[in-house]
């Protein structure tokens, strides 16, 4: 999906919802950093074996699940911020490939 048809979906939902009001920059990012950590809870105290076997198991679609949550808040919170964000990506992996560089010519990180 692209982004502008994940905030339409988004909007959708909030204006069924009479969410609308609530989505301003500060509950966005503080929602995004919730999903975060329930994604995250799914990985605690787990190596990456156990982790492997988790996505092989019906409870991946969990993952999955929280996964499209960060996503979605994500889209919505550029867009309410005015945020481009292929302009942004396109920017920050010129700058990180860069700082790659850097390294590897013996620059610092």
């Amino acid at each position: 999906m692209e982004n502008r048809e994940i905030v339409a979906a988004f909007d959708k939902v909030a204006k069924l919802r009479g969410w609308q009001q609530l989505h301003t920059a500060k509950n966005l990012a503080m929602a995004l950093s919730v999903e975060v950590a329930e994604l995250n809870r799914h990985f605690q105290w787990r190596d990456n074996g156990d982790i492997h076997s988790l996505m092989q198991s019906e409870n991946a679609e969990e993952v999955a699940a929280e996964l499209a949550d960060i996503q979605m808040y994500l889209c919505k919170l550029a867009e309410v911020l005015g945020v481009d964000m292929d302009v942004a990506l396109r920017s920050k992996i010129v700058e990180n490939e860069r700082r790659a560089t850097e390294v590897v010519d013996g620059g610092a990180p």
